[in-house]
């Protein structure tokens, strides 16, 4: 997602600063898209006025923001930190305030809703949490990247929205591996039991837009990892247990999840489900 939204950026004529926690995959997509890759976040965070992080995980945002070398010791005043990683809402919280700590910048929390063909188009959903004005400043580069931008609330809302819409994604993805494997072991060809949930009334966004990776997961590339999607849904589940909000599907969602890592899944597409869901009895 990090490099796709650096090309992007490149092609509509921004400026571009890379840094990556693996220095050679930095220097390869800097090489590919013209921009310039540095040795640490605290010079890619100095570069600013807006500066774009897209991590896997909380740990991973904590270790690039924190010390001497981190984002918040480069992100000085006038500069605005858009993290897109999907992490806990604390997180968010706390990295803004370390931002704000260490060398007087700003920071939101803008996680987004779509893949890399869709970053590619400029068409991601983004949800933000943080200060208007600080959104504002951010505008001039998310919008090149985003259809839509919506401001849900302060630090941490951003976060917070992204699980809700992430919870609603994997239960998509589980409903539809489900509903194919019984259409398949009963006995309807797979290309038109899709073709028929394309159709109907349940055919919206998720189903379109997952339908080669369900249909030919053989010839689709990766879009989302399964251990990622365990990584989501133990966020979203600790959330609900800190909101008090019964999330019963999601925990069937995590236990099936879970089977399917332990079956060597991890590093396939979160469609794979279907696959384990074929060798299951």
């Amino acid at each position: 997602m990090g490099a796709a939204m650096a090309g992007r950026l490149r092609a509509a004529g921004l400026d571009v600063v890379l840094w990556n926690r693996s220095p050679a995959r930095a220097a390869g997509v800097a090489a590919d898209i013209d921009a310039r890759a540095v040795d640490t976040a605290r010079e890619a965070a100095a570069a600013g006025p807006v500066v774009l992080v897209s991590l896997a995980d909380d740990a991973a945002c904590r270790a690039a923001y924190e010390g001497p070398d981190g984002v918040a010791a480069g992100a000085g005043p006038g500069t605005v930190v858009a993290d897109t990683s999907t992490v806990a809402p604390q997180t968010a919280i706390d990295l803004a305030a370390l931002v704000r700590a260490r060398a007087g910048g700003s920071m939101l929390d803008t996680p987004v809703s779509g893949s890399v063909p869709v970053v590619e188009r400029g068409e991601l959903t983004i949800m933000a949490g943080g200060e208007a004005a600080d959104l504002d400043r951010a505008r001039p580069v998310l919008d090149v990247l985003a259809r839509q931008i919506f401001h849900v609330g302060d630090h941490g809302a951003g976060a917070t929205m992204k699980l809700a819409v992430n919870a609603l994604v994997h239960s998509l993805n589980q409903a539809v591996a489900e509903a194919l494997v019984l259409a398949e072991r009963s006995g309807v060809d797979r290309a038109a039991a899709y073709e028929v949930f394309a159709g109907s009334v349940a055919g919206g966004p998720f189903v379109q837009y997952k339908r080669a990776a369900f249909e030919r997961p053989e010839d689709t590339p990766v879009a989302f990892r399964l251990d990622l999607v365990a990584k989501d849904l133990d966020l979203i589940l600790d959330l609900a247990a800190r909101a008090g909000a019964p999330m019963p599907q999601a925990v069937t969602n995590r236990r099936a999840v879970a089977d399917a890592v332990a079956a060597g899944l991890g590093d396939e597409d979160m469609s794979a489900i279907a696959r384990f869901l074929r060798g299951s009895s």
